[in-house]
């Protein structure tokens, strides 16, 4: 480690003994935050008043974590016009490129940026309490300047500093992170694709009417937006048709909520009729069909009613005289059926002859 220097005063004014010369010293960089219950500080704030002299480091050694008693401090540069997720992650690269970095960030006053790159959305103090309150960032370096000069490397104590790697043409010069670049302190980082503080501006302009609008329903004048009388009438009058599209929209959505839960409610109804019509056709069924109960019930009351008007006859228990025994004797009720009377005389002659027989039999 590097010695202080003899006659190098100690922290209370009295100069160092020649045995306290030879000691090491110990570097007192400011460290990472650990926590981020407060925004990082500016760097006037706190700046870096290490006595130790600045050993500079190789990215090599800076992988490696070294040196371990104070950590490689890194700057990233920028203007951080309407702070976004492509500027964080930049930051987080630059961050997160050593095991024990001190990120510094600067940030160009509204002078430069106007003179150099244009116009800004947000003024100097608004950009730099956006980065202020970026987890990445340990310290905000106010007024940063458009070059990065041997001074300003020296008074910050800068190791490396970190940017994509396209060339940045800017106040005359093809990149103004050549000499950084050419002196080994400058580590790349990568852009992120699709966002960018220009593509925001160009969809503001792209939808200015939608955004005039927006904010004609939310409050602002139209002297605060910089909208002429007619254009505002215009504006109000097109927020009015959308509100009242918006009302139609609704009223459309909850009629065809309507009729989908009357569709559904008729389904409904129309398979509970068709269970309740089947149940009811196989009830039917079931007691009038061909092998029904009522069939069974009737055939039975048939049958009943049969044997009630025809008595079974009973055995007669004297012998047959003058029969063939193969044959028994019909009753005299029964009329042949196979051979009718011709006349009337013939019907009573065979009566006549019925009754002599029986008188036989007697």
């Amino acid at each position: 480690m590097p010695v202080r220097a003899a006659g190098a005063e100690s922290g209370t004014g009295i100069p160092k003994s020649p045995s306290e010369t030879m000691e090491e010293l110990e570097h007192t960089c400011p460290q990472p935050r650990l926590t981020l219950t407060a925004p990082a500080p500016f760097a006037d704030e706190t700046s870096c008043q290490c006595q130790a002299p600045h050993e500079k480091l190789t990215i090599a050694q800076a992988r490696l974590g070294t040196p371990a008693d104070r950590p490689v401090r890194v700057y990233a540069d920028g203007i951080f016009d309407l702070f976004h997720a492509g500027h964080a992650r930049a930051l987080m690269q630059a961050k997160t490129l050593f095991p024990n970095s001190y990120l510094l960030v600067g940030v160009c006053s509204d002078d430069l940026t106007h003179k150099f790159k244009g116009f800004t959305v947000m003024n100097e103090t608004e950009r730099y309490e956006a980065l202020r309150h970026c987890r990445y960032v340990d310290e905000v370096i106010r007024d940063a300047p458009w070059t990065l000069t041997p001074e300003f490397l020296e008074k910050h104590k800068i190791d490396f500093v970190a940017h994509d790697d396209i060339p940045y043409s800017s106040a005359g010069s093809d990149d103004v992170y050549k000499h950084i670049k050419e002196a080994g302190m400058f580590v790349p980082t990568q852009r992120t694709e699709g966002i960018s503080t220009s593509d925001i501006i160009t969809r503001i302009v792209r939808d200015y009417d939608v955004y005039a609008r927006r904010n004609l329903q939310r409050g602002y004048t139209a002297k605060e937006l910089n909208v002429s009388f007619i254009n505002e009438k215009k504006y109000r009058f097109q927020n009015q048709v959308d509100r009242m599209k918006e009302k139609v929209k609704n009223v459309e959505e909850k009629s065809k909520e309507f009729v989908y839960k009357v569709e559904e409610k008729s389904h409904d109804l129309i398979q509970k009729w068709e269970e309740k019509s089947r149940e009811f056709i196989g009830n039917f069924l079931e007691l009038f069909g061909p092998d029904g109960a009522w069939k069974q019930m009737f055939q039975e009351r048939s049958g009943r009613m049969l044997q009630a008007f025809s008595p079974r006859q009973s055995p007669n228990s004297s012998p047959t005289r003058g029969r063939s025994p193969s044959r028994s004797p019909s009753p005299p009720w029964v009329i042949n059926k196979t051979s009718p009377p011709s006349s009337p005389k013939a019907a009573s002659a065979s009566l006549s002859s019925m009754s002599e027989g029986d008188e036989d039999e007697k």
